[in-house]
Parts: C-alpha cells; sequence; structure tokens
C-alpha cells in the first residue's frame, strides 16, 4: 500500500480548494443549521475539529472553502448552544440516523479486493483479517478496503429495503426520509421528522431492532385433526412483519437453489424437501387461512423457510449510528476523504434508478499520471479503469485521485 506523501496531500487538498472555491452550491447544509454542532478533519494531519457553529449556510460555506476540510460532518443533534462541550450544549433533540455500510455485509467480492497485512511478520492474504495471523499468530493487522459495483448494489438493496419498512410500516412520508450515497461503501438514511426528533436511544433501538428482524417470533397456527391437519404461520395481516415474511417466502422459494438455501442455514435434507415440493408450497403460501401440512414438510421445514425469508427480508443497518443521540454524519454533497467522490443526495429519479459512480464524481481538471501499486477495477462515470498493478498511468483526476487517496498510487 502506497503512503500518502506530502507531495499527494498537496495536490489532493488543491484539487479539493478547487472544486469547494467553485461549485459552493453543491454543498447541503442541513436544515436548522444555527442549532447543529459542526466538525471538520483539516488536511494535512485529518485532525478533527469540533464544537464548531455557524449562523448560517452561507457562513458555513465560507468557513469550508477557507479551510478545505478533508471531511465535514453535523450533528444529528439540535442544541440550544451548539459550540460548547457536550454538558452544555442543550439537547432539544435529533434527526433519525442510518448507515448502511457494505463493510457490514457479507458479499462474495470482498475475497477479491479486500485484502489484510500482518505488521509484525508481513503476512497478508485476502478478505477479512482473521482473528490471529496464521504465521506468526500475532492480532496487528492493516486491512486495505475497496469497492465495488457488487458491494454497491448490496448496501443499495439493503437501504431500498430500510426506506420500505420507514415509509409502508412506519408512516413516514417521503418529504421525511432523504437517501445518500456516502461517497465511499454505502448510503446514509435521514429522517426529519418530529415524531422521530424527541426519541431517546432506547426507542430507536427498538426501531433498529424492528427493520433488523431482532428478537422476531413467527407465529404458529398449529392445529391437529384426524383427517385435516394444518401447520404453518397464522394468516398473515395486510402489512407489518407477517405479511413481510410472506412476500419473502415466495420469492425465497421461486429462487431456491440447494446452495441458497444453504446459505440461509437451511439443512440439505431440508433443503431437499422445499425443492422437492416446490410447487404445492408456493400454492399453500397463497391460502389466505391456513396452509396445509404438506407429506414430508412438518413444522421444521416452514420455520426453516420463514427463518430464510426473514434473513432475505430484513434491513442490516449499523445500530450504534442510529441509537447514538450526537451523531456526527457526513454532510451532504460534500467530499470524502477517502475517495474524493461527493456524498450524492439521490434525485427525483429515486433510489432504484440511482448511479452512485456518476453521481458522485464532481473533481474536474487536467489528468494525472501516477504510479499505482495495486489496485482493482473500478468504473467512476462511464470510464473504467484497472486492474493495476506497479504500473505508471496518466488518469482522469478524479480516478487519480480515488487512487491516491486510497493509499494505492503515489504521483509519477
Amino acid at each position: 500500500m502506497a503512503r500518502t506523501g506530502d507531495r499527494e496531500l498537496v495536490v489532493i487538498r488543491a484539487a479539493f480548494a478547487e472544486h469547494y472555491r467553485e461549485a459552493p452550491g453543491l454543498i447541503e447544509p442541513p436544515t436548522a443549521v444555527a442549532q447543529r454542532e459542526f466538525g471538520f478533519l483539516i488536511f494535512p494531519q485529518r485532525v478533527m475539529l469540533r464544537h464548531r457553529a455557524f449562523k448560517e449556510a452561507t457562513e458555513l460555506r465560507g468557513f469550508i472553502r477557507e479551510n478545505v476540510p478533508s471531511d465535514c460532518y453535523y450533528s444529528s443533534a439540535y442544541y440550544s448552544e451548539p459550540s460548547r462541550e457536550m454538558e452544555g450544549k442543550g439537547w432539544l433533540g435529533a434527526d433519525l440516523i442510518f448507515d448502511i455500510d457494505a463493510d457490514h455485509l457479507a458479499t462474495d467480492c470482498k475475497k477479491l479486493h479486500d485484502r489484510w497485512f500482518c505488521q509484525d511478520c508481513q503476512e497478508t492474504g485476502v478478505g477479512r483479517a482473521p482473528e490471529a495471523c496464521p504465521a506468526c499468530r500475532s492480532q496487528r493487522f492493516k486491512e486495505e478496503t475497496w469497492f465495488c459495483e457488487q458491494c454497491l448494489d448490496a448496501a443499495k438493496n439493503e437501504t431500498l429495503k430500510l426506506t420500505d419498512f420507514l415509509r409502508n410500516d412506519l408512516g413516514l412520508s417521503t418529504a421525511e426520509v432523504h437517501v445518500c450515497f456516502s461517497g465511499h461503501r454505502g448510503y446514509h438514511v435521514h429522517v426529519e421528522s418530529p415524531a422521530v426528533r424527541e426519541m431517546d436511544q432506547l426507542a430507536r433501538k427498538e426501531i433498529v431492532d424492528y427493520v433488523s428482524g431482532t428478537g422476531l417470533a413467527i407465529p404458529w397456527n398449529v392445529s391437529s385433526q384426524p383427517i385435516s391437519r394444518s401447520v404453518g404461520p397464522s394468516a398473515p395481516t395486510q402489512a407489518g412483519w407477517s405479511a413481510r415474511l410472506l412476500r419473502a417466502a415466495r420469492e425465497v422459494l421461486q429462487e431456491a437453489t440447494e446452495a441458497s438455501l444453504g446459505r440461509a442455514g437451511i439443512r440439505p435434507d431440508l433443503a431437499g424437501r422445499l425443492l422437492r415440493q416446490r410447487e404445492p408450497l408456493l400454492k399453500a403460501l397463497d391460502h389466505e387461512d391456513v396452509w396445509p401440512s404438506i407429506k414430508g414438510l412438518g413444522p421444521e421445514t416452514w420455520l426453516s423457510l420463514l427463518q430464510a425469508a426473514a434473513k432475505e427480508e430484513a434491513a442490516h443497518v449499523d445500530s450504534v449510528v442510529t441509537t447514538d443521540v450526537h451523531r456526527l454524519i457526513r454532510m451532504a454533497g460534500t467530499l470524502h476523504g477517502k475517495t474524493g467522490l461527493r456524498k450524492a443526495p439521490v434525485g427525483p429519479e429515486g433510489l432504484e434508478a440511482f448511479d452512485p459512480l456518476r453521481s458522485s464524481v464532481v473533481l474536474r481538471g487536467e489528468p494525472l499520471k501516477v504510479h499505482v501499486e495495486n489496485a482493482c477495477q473500478f468504473r467512476l462515470g462511464d470510464e473504467t479503469y484497472g486492474p493495476f498493478k506497479d504500473s505508471t498511468v496518466e488518469l482522469p483526476r478524479a480516478a487519480a485521485l480515488l487512487l491516491l487517496l486510497k493509499g494505492a498510487a503515489s504521483l509519477a
């Protein structure tokens, strides 16, 4: 991994400065600017500057233009005195924030583009770092993470599930739910609503548990009759987890293979039964009152199917972010200090049509010649770059800066 040296930092900061000078309108300050705390990572050491307050958006934009931070944050909380230390701020409430990051999702692509390095013996490996180095048993690692379209698609899918929960189960309006690409490996969902502002940490944890299916109990309707025996969940309601389980169970079963059922935790013998009885099971799932018994499929098999459905339906979010009522979150429209990409709000086209690797590319200018130690293939806009290994190449500025910020390249 290349070190981001002084020469590189000068070029990176100059590119950030030019962007903020030429396009200040792309910065999207939060609502109620005067009641927010702001924090910034400042070049070159990226030291955190916290407890800053601004009276209005113009003042905030001016600070960013003059100081050129690598990263800009604001508090999810509203305060009466945001510039004071934490105990004197006067908490007035907080937005509900969700962070969905590909780092926390089990995607196969990590084995292709993430690497770890033992700091004691220099052993290397792919994917997540092990608990201990297989060569020397050290637990000191450096990890090099990348992102690809598979990562971002997985994060988008989780975000779509989350926003569906927020709108259809919790009754929040489209105007109250704001979605942004983080500028790196995932999405942020901001909920600004009087209904959530004064919620404490416990109430926010209950929302996390609901959307993630934590502690979900599957209701059963089991009757034992000599002739007619029904084995299945109780009849679904029109909304909530009951209806979600029914819908997700159908989707799991329609697309099921032995491999996919195995990944969902279903034993091979139960997976075989489900696949052999796919059609009668799908018909049973459409039954409005009770789901009839099918030969060879008892409660254990039904339960395995519905547990797999629950895993597919649940939204995977970072509970620590959502329950923190003082959280600093990256400001929309600002640049990400690890990629040079913009935290890009999802526009009117909607999340499904949103292309994060197009909407987040804003750094322009002359191409840069860089020496790339090792980088996977990646796309920005319409162009695909790499893979690179020990190569000197001239790249468009946004692509070159991404490699410099990720520590994958140095200036040639």
